[in-house]
C-alpha cells in the first residue's frame, strides 16, 4: 500500500478535487442535458420526456433569436473596439512612455471592479437625467442627445463601451507582454534599414502576436457567451427585449417564467457555444506543442 502511495501520490492528492469536479461540473452538465428532454416547469419533472422539443420550441421563440443575435452583434462589436484599441493603448505604453506604470494602472482599474458596479456606473454616465448629457446641457451644448439606454437601436452601444471599459485592462497587459517579448534585433534592424516603426509594427510585430491574438479572442468570446450581470444591472435587457442576451434568456425561463425545460434548452445551446469556440482553440495549441 505504501508502495502504491508513493508511485500514485499526485493521483491519490488530485482524487478529490476531481472527484468534486466530475460531480459539479459533468455532474451538473449531464443533468441540464436531462431536465432539457422533459416538460419541467417550476420544478424538474423527469417523467415527462419529450426529446428535443424543448430545443425546437427554442429555436421557435421570437425572444431567443432577438437574444442569440445580439449575442452576435455584442460579441462582434465588443472584440473589435476592445481589441484594436486594446492593442493601440500597449503599442503606446511600449513607446517606453514616462509614468508607464500610472498610465497602466489606469487602463487596468477597472479590472478590479465587478461587471455590476461596471454596469452601475454607466447606467448613471448614460442616464439621459443625470449622466453625461445633462452635463453637456450645462456646458451649452443643448442639441446634445445620448439617448442610447432608452433607443432599442443603440442600447447595445452601451453594452459595448462598459464591457470595454471593464476588459480593456485585461486585452493591454496581453498584448503589451507580447510586444516586451519581441526580440529587440529586429527593431536595431529596422532603424538600421531605415524602416518605418509603422510598418514594422504592423508587418513583423503583429503578425509575431498572433498567439496573443488567439488567447485574446478565446478570453473575450467565453465572456460574451457568459455575459448576464453587466446587462442586468445596465439595462436589464431593455428596452423591451432588445439588449437581451442568452445568458439572461435563460435566467428569466428558469426563475421568472418557470420554464426549466426551455432554459434547460438554451443552456445546451450556450455550452455548445463555448464548445465551438474552445476545441479550435484547443486544438490549435495541442498542435502546436506537438
Amino acid at each position: 500500500m505504501r508502495r502504491f502511495l508513493q508511485r500514485h501520490v499526485s493521483q491519490v492528492a488530485l482524487s478529490p478535487s476531481l472527484a468534486l469536479i466530475a460531480i459539479f461540473l459533468y455532474g451538473f452538465i449531464a443533468y441540464t442535458a436531462a431536465v432539457s428532454t422533459t416538460n419541467s416547469k417550476a420544478f424538474p419533472r423527469f417523467d415527462t420526456f419529450v426529446g428535443l422539443e424543448q430545443y425546437w420550441r427554442l429555436f421557435h421563440t421570437p425572444r431567443w433569436h432577438v437574444a442569440f443575435t445580439n449575442m452576435f452583434l455584442f460579441g462582434g462589436l465588443f472584440l473589435l473596439v476592445t481589441i484594436s484599441l486594446g492593442l493601440l493603448i500597449a503599442i503606446l505604453i511600449d513607446q517606453r512612455i514616462r509614468a508607464e506604470s500610472f498610465f497602466r494602472s489606469i487602463v487596468m482599474y477597472p479590472m478590479a471592479m465587478s461587471f455590476v458596479v461596471t454596469g452601475i456606473i454607466w447606467q448613471w454616465l448614460l442616464n439621459p437625467t443625470l449622466g453625461i448629457e445633462v452635463m453637456m446641457h450645462q456646458l451649452g451644448f443643448e442639441s446634445f442627445r445620448l439617448d442610447w439606454l432608452t433607443n432599442p437601436d443603440t442600447v447595445i452601444w452601451a453594452l459595448v463601451v462598459a464591457a470595454f471599459w471593464q476588459g480593456c485592462g485585461l486585452v493591454m497587459a496581453l498584448f503589451l507582454a507580447g510586444l516586451r517579448g519581441i526580440d529587440e534585433d529586429i527593431w536595431k534592424a529596422a532603424a538600421v534599414d531605415g524602416i518605418p516603426a509603422w510598418r514594422v509594427y504592423v508587418f513583423i510585430v503583429i503578425p509575431m502576436l498572433a498567439p496573443v491574438f488567439l488567447t485574446v479572442v478565446v478570453l473575450l468570446s467565453l465572456s460574451i457567451v457568459r455575459a448576464f450581470d453587466l446587462v442586468v444591472a445596465l439595462t436589464n435587457g431593455g428596452p423591451g427585449v432588445s439588449s437581451d442576451l442568452p445568458s439572461v434568456f435563460m435566467f428569466d425561463m428558469a426563475f421568472r417564467r418557470t420554464n426549466l425545460g426551455l432554459s434547460a434548452a438554451s443552456a445546451g445551446v450556450m455550452l455548445g457555444t463555448v464548445l465551438a469556440i474552445l476545441i479550435p482553440y484547443l486544438y490549435v495549441e495541442t498542435r502546436e506543442r506537438a
